[in-house]
């Protein structure tokens, strides 16, 4: 299974374990993001419309050094999903996801037919986050989810494309323990916007991961570690709820 990212820091969130993941549960799966930071719909329309070498491309969970464009990447491979994603600071707002993602809809379906365009939702920042954008959503966390998810739903049926509900998903567990960060529990996030890099991260590669095999979590045995905070300890107990918590979710 070859999947490519027309992405940025929230699909590099997003995949980090997932290569790792699919193999302990026997499954291969090659993920490709093409990352350049905080980019929006509308400048990946840019980059690829002027085939603009602008994205380093991280090979399943490892950080490359290769420039890359899109439509490189494009024929690196027989791709069989392409996935993209808003980015976070415009995400709830649908006049930002046109006409820039029908483009590149248009484009995925001529330069890869082979490949299903897949949209990723991402997620609402943390109730205290610092992020310069966070003053669209008035600093409400309950208000970027609700405008967020709206409007993913609403390109995802006006384009055609299914929608990885990993917005949907963190916000669902940050209402349970031990996530009750309002309450003193721990964040999911590790900056006010991006995922805290074990479980985190963890939890989106095992959303990907269901979505994209609809094998059950609890029964993979891969333990998040990773060379970013080496000497960070895994709770198994931790780890347990967001399995259960992903195995129990219908999506």
């Amino acid at each position: 299974m070859n999947i490519l990212i027309i992405g940025n820091s929230f699909s590099q969130d997003a995949v980090h374990y997932l290569h790792r993941m699919a193999e302990a549960g026997g499954v291969e799966i090659n993920v490709t993001n093409l990352y350049y930071p905080g980019c929006s719909l509308a400048q990946h329309r840019e980059f690829i419309l002027y085939n603009k070498p602008e994205y380093r491309r991280e090979i399943n969970g490892l950080e490359g050094d290769k420039i890359i464009s899109v439509p490189e990447a494009v024929k690196e491979n027989s791709w069989d999903y392409v996935v993209t994603q808003q980015a976070s600071y415009d995400s709830g707002f649908l006049g930002s996801y046109f006409p820039y993602l029908d483009f590149i809809a248009d484009y995925v379906r001529k330069t890869a037919p082979g490949a299903e365009l897949i949209l990723h939702e991402t997620w609402a920042y943390e109730t205290d986050s610092m992020h310069g954008h966070f003053y669209k959503y008035e600093n409400s966390q309950q208000i970027m989810y609700d405008k967020l998810s709206y409007a993913y739903r609403e390109a995802a049926r006006k384009t055609g494309a299914r929608l990885i509900p990993s917005g949907d998903m963190v916000q669902k567990l940050r209402g349970q323990e031990p996530f009750l960060y309002g309450h003193g529990g721990m964040s999911l996030c590790r900056d006010g916007f991006h995922m805290n890099l074990i479980y985190g991260r963890y939890l989106l590669s095992a959303i990907w991961y269901k979505f994209f095999t609809g094998k059950s979590v609890c029964e993979n045995p891969f333990v998040p570690h990773t060379y970013l905070a080496p000497n960070a300890v895994c709770d198994e107990k931790v780890l347990s709820v967001i399995k259960t918590f992903v195995d129990k979710t219908a999506f």
